[in-house]
C-alpha cells in the first residue's frame, strides 16, 4: 500500500489544474459499437448491482454502466463500506436474497470475520476495494447460474436517450465510455477534475472516447421490447429524460408536517462526502497545512461533547485492525481503544460531509437550471452536477484530514476540545482503500438525488410519493404540531395515522387529541420490497459558502429526524410518469424529503434494486408495462398477486413479518 507524508503537494497541484469548460458537447461521431440488452442498468451502485443480480437469474442479458470503474457505489466507490443495518431486522436476516449473499461473501472474504474493522457503528465494516471484487463475483456467478448475460460498463456515462415520437417509450441510448490515455492510470484525477471530460464526445488529453449505442435486444412489431433501469446516485435519467421529480425540501402538508419549509426548496438536499481512509502510525507524521485549509477550518467539529473524543471517531468507521485494541468506553459507547496499524474510513458530518443549501452552490442542479445551462437540449448533456460543488467537497476532505491530525479548534464546541493526534497517516495510491492517487473516494457518497414523481394514483391525484407519516413513528400531538400547522391541515394530518377512524376524525366527531394512530408504517397493496432505517439527516447549511465561519444548519431539517417503523417499497413509487419502459430504482424512487433519510441505506438500495430487476424481467416474460400492473388499484391485480408471489418464491420479501392491517404491535422493531 502506497503512502505519502506530503500528499497535500500532489493533491493542491491536481487541484490547481482544474479547468472548468462550457458544458457544450461536439456533434456525436457514429458509434463505435452497439450493444443489445434486455435491461439497461444506469449506475452500479448497489440498487444497480441488485437489478443486475436478478435480471441475470432470470437469464436476461443485462448493460451495467457505471462512471467509475468499481461495481458497489456505497460499499465500494463511495467508500462507505460499513453496512447500515437495523438491529432487529439484522438479527432476522430479513433481507433479500442478494444481500444475504453478499453479507456471507464478505464474511468468507474476511476468512468468517463479518467486521475485520472493529468497527462500533454497524456490525460489518470492510474495505472498498473488496466491496468491489466480492459483488463482481456475485454478478458473475449470477450469470452463470441464470444463464443470463452480463455487458459491464465501467468508466461509462449515459450521454444521451433517444424517446419514441409518442413521448412514452426510450428506444435506444447513447452511452460514453472513457479510457485513460498513455501511462496515466486510471483514478489519478479528481473527479472535479474529469466529470464534465467524461461526458464529452470527443477524445482529450485524459482520455480516449468510447460511443456505444445501446439498443434492445429483442423487439415486438416496431416497438423495443426492453427497460431502462435509473439506478444513478443522483437520478440521472429521470432528470434527462425530463419525467416529473422532485428535489430537496418539500413543502409541509399534512403528509409532510415536519418539513422546514412551507414551500419547495431544490437547493437543500442532505450533503454529500468524499470519504477518505487513514492509518494509525507507532511514529509521529509530519503534516503540511494544505493551501485552502484556513477557509474550511471553521466549520469542523467533534459536533456533541459526547462524541468529542478522537478515538471514538476513528474506530466509528475503522475497516481494518490486526488485533483487539483496550477495550474503553467514552459517551457511553464501548469501543477497542486503536492501535498502530488500524485503518479508519471517515464519513463525518461536521467534517467532511459538504453542506451546500442555495442556488448559488447547490451541487445537483434543479429542473430550471438544468435549461439554463443548456443541458435539457439534445447532445448536451453533461450529468446535471455542478462541477465547482465536487471541487469544494474535495477541499473540504482533505482540509478534514488535516484538521483530525493538527487541528485544536473546534466550531460547535468551543476552544480546549480538540487536540493534536499527529500519530497518523493519509492512505492514497492505486492500492491504497479508495484505490485512487489522491485517496478520496472514487465517487462521493450521495444520501439524496432526484426523487421522481409516481403517477397519479388513487388518494394522490398528483402523483404516488411515500411520504414522512407514511413510515415515522414521532409523536404528532406534539404542541409544535398543534401550534405550527393550520388547524385543518393537523386535523388532517390526525385522520391520516387514525386508520379506521379517520373518517369520524376528519368530520370532527373524534377531537384530534383523542384520535388513535396506528403503530406501523403505511401497508402498500403493491409492495414489492423492504426496508428498514431511522430517519437520518445531514442537514444542508444555511448560508453560502457552507463553510462560512459561524454558519449554521438550515433551521427545522432536523425536526423529521427520528426512528421509522419497518417499511415497503411500494412499486408505483418506482414508476415515473410519461416514459413507460423506464423503472426507477435505488434513492430516486418515489419519496418525500424527509422519508428520503431512511430510504438510502445498503439493504434498502439492494431490495429495490432487486425489485427493478425482477419487474424488468417480469414484465417482458408476460409481455405487460409495470404501470399496467398497479393501474386499477385499489381493485384486485391478478398480475400484481404473481409478480408478488416471484418475488417471495425467489427470496425477495415484499412484507416484514406479520404485516397485516389487524397488526399494530410494531414497537418491538428496532
Amino acid at each position: 500500500m502506497k503512502r505519502s507524508l506530503s500528499f497535500f503537494t500532489l493533491i493542491s497541484s491536481l487541484l490547481s489544474s482544474l479547468a472548468l469548460p462550457t458544458a457544450i458537447a461536439a456533434p456525436p461521431r457514429n458509434p463505435d459499437k452497439t450493444l443489445s440488452c434486455d435491461i439497461l442498468v444506469v449506475g452500479g451502485g448497489l440498487s444497480g448491482a441488485a437489478t443486475a443480480y436478478e435480471g441475470l437469474l432470470a437469464g436476461r442479458t443485462v448493460c451495467l454502466t457505471e462512471i467509475t470503474d468499481w461495481l458497489g457505489g456505497q460499499i465500494s466507490a463511495q467508500g462507505t463500506s460499513a453496512l447500515d443495518e437495523r438491529p432487529t431486522q439484522r438479527a432476522k436476516l430479513f433481507y433479500s436474497r442478494g444481500y444475504l449473499e453478499l453479507r456471507d461473501r464478505i464474511q468468507k472474504k474476511y476468512n468468517g470475520d463479518l467486521n475485520p474493522g472493529e468497527c462500533w457503528v454497524s456490525d460489518s465494516c470492510f474495505f472498498p476495494r473488496d466491496g468491489h471484487s466480492v459483488l463482481f463475483s456475485q454478478l458473475k456467478d449470477a450469470e452463470k447460474r441464470g444463464r443470463g448475460k452480463l455487458e459491464w460498463l465501467p468508466n461509462t456515462v449515459i450521454k444521451d436517450l433517444e424517446i419514441s415520437e409518442s413521448g412514452k417509450i426510450i428506444n435506444s441510448a447513447i452511452a460514453i465510455g472513457h479510457q485513460p490515455i498513455g501511462s496515466t492510470p486510471n483514478n489519478t484525477f479528481l473527479l472535479s477534475q474529469t466529470i464534465e471530460d467524461s461526458y464529452r464526445y470527443e477524445n482529450s488529453s485524459k482520455f480516449n472516447k468510447t460511443i456505444i449505442r445501446l439498443v434492445p435486444k429483442q423487439n415486438k412489431g416496431n416497438a423495443p421490447k426492453w427497460y431502462v433501469v435509473d439506478a444513478s446516485e443522483t437520478g440521472e435519467i429521470i432528470a434527462l429524460a425530463d419525467v416529473p421529480y422532485r428535489l430537496g425540501i418539500d413543502a409541509r402538508s399534512y403528509l409532510e408536517p415536519s418539513s422546514s419549509s412551507t414551500e419547495n426548496d431544490p437547493f437543500c438536499p442532505q450533503g454529500f462526502t468524499y470519504t477518505f481512509a487513514m492509518e494509525a502510525t507507532k511514529d509521529v507524521q509530519q503534516h503540511a497545512m494544505p493551501p485552502y485549509y484556513m477557509q474550511y477550518s471553521p466549520y469542523f467539529s467533534y459536533e456533541l461533547k459526547r462524541l468529542a473524543s478522537f478515538d471514538l471517531v476513528f474506530t466509528y468507521r475503522r475497516i481494518f485492525s490486526e488485533g483487539k485494541g483496550q477495550p474503553t468506553t467514552f459517551g457511553g459507547v464501548k469501543f477497542t481503544a486503536p492501535r498502530p496499524g488500524d485503518i479508519s474510513m471517515q464519513n463525518w458530518t461536521w467534517g467532511n460531509d459538504y453542506r451546500p443549501g442555495t442556488s448559488q452552490d447547490n451541487l445537483i442542479y434543479s429542473r430550471q437550471q438544468l435549461q439554463s445551462t443548456g443541458q435539457l437540449t439534445p447532445d448536451r448533456w453533461m450529468g446535471g452536477l455542478r462541477t465547482e460543488s465536487l471541487a469544494k467537497a474535495e477541499e473540504i476532505s482533505l482540509s478534514y484530514f488535516y484538521w483530525l491530525t493538527a487541528g485544536t479548534t473546534d466550531s460547535q464546541l468551543g476552544n480546549g476540545v480538540k487536540q493534536a493526534q499527529p500519530n497518523n497517516r493519509f492512505l492514497l495510491g492505486l492500492d491504497s482503500p479508495m484505490g485512487t492517487a489522491h485517496g478520496l473516494s472514487k465517487y462521493p457518497y450521495m444520501r439524496e438525488g432526484r426523487r421522481v414523481i409516481g403517477r397519479p394514483s388513487w388518494g394522490q391525484p398528483s402523483g404516488f410519493t411515500i411520504w414522512e407519516t407514511d413510515i415515522s413513528r414521532r409523536d404528532y400531538n406534539d404542541e409544535y404540531y398543534r401550534k405550527t400547522l393550520p388547524p385543518d391541515m393537523y386535523r388532517r394530518l390526525k385522520a391520516s395515522l387514525a386508520g379506521l377512524e379517520a373518517t369520524s376524525v376528519l368530520t370532527g366527531k373524534t377531537p384530534t387529541d383523542k384520535a388513535m394512530r396506528r403503530t406501523r408504517s403505511t401497508i402498500f397493496p403493491d409492495s414489492i420490497g423492504i426496508g428498514h432505517y431511522a430517519i437520518d439527516f445531514h442537514p444542508c447549511m444555511t448560508k453560502s459558502p457552507p463553510e462560512a465561519p459561524g454558519n449554521t444548519e438550515r433551521a427545522g431539517e432536523r425536526r423529521g429526524a427520528g426512528q421509522a417503523y419497518p417499511f415497503q417499497i411500494a412499486l408505483r413509487a418506482m414508476i415515473p410518469q410519461k416514459i413507460d419502459n423506464l423503472i426507477v430504482g435505488g434513492k430516486s424512487i418515489a419519496t418525500s424529503h424527509i422519508a428520503a433519510a431512511a430510504y438510502r441505506v445498503h439493504s434498502f438500495e439492494w431490495s429495490a434494486g432487486a425489485a427493478a430487476g425482477t419487474v424488468a424481467a417480469f414484465s417482458l416474460n408476460n409481455d405487460i408495462a409495470p404501470y399496467q400492473l398497479v393501474d386499477d388499484l385499489p381493485k384486485a391485480e391478478p398480475q400484481l398477486q404473481a409478480l408478488k408471489r416471484l418475488l417471495e418464491k425467489n427470496g425477495n420479501p415484499t412484507a416484514f413479518p406479520d404485516t397485516s392491517i389487524f397488526n399494530q404491535n410494531w414497537d418491538d422493531w428496532r
